[in-house]
């Protein structure tokens, strides 16, 4: 039997934040996850996080250039709670 180690935990959770962020399944990033065992325990693999920093580099990356090519753009709002007062 193997524990998940708290790095892997933490990990899953940031995989479910980026899915609601990104709008992508939360099941294709799960099978991303690469993991080791090492005296029972599942520690993240060492190029997985590597490969995770840089994938998520490139995607903030290219959130930050699409919203300078289009100003009008706010991708940092996502409800419209306000009125018109006519």
């Amino acid at each position: 039997m193997y524990k998940l180690n708290d790095e892997v935990i933490g990990q899953v959770a940031k995989l479910v934040q980026i899915a609601i962020l990104a709008g992508t399944d939360i099941v294709d990033n799960l099978r991303t996850l690469e993991l080791v065992e090492e005296d029972n325990e599942l520690f993240l693999s060492p190029e997985y996080k590597v490969n995770f920093e840089n994938n998520l580099n490139t995607m903030m990356e290219d959130l930050n250039s699409s919203s300078k090519q289009d100003p009008t753009k706010d991708d940092t709002k996502f409800l419209d709670f306000s009125f018109n007062k006519s």
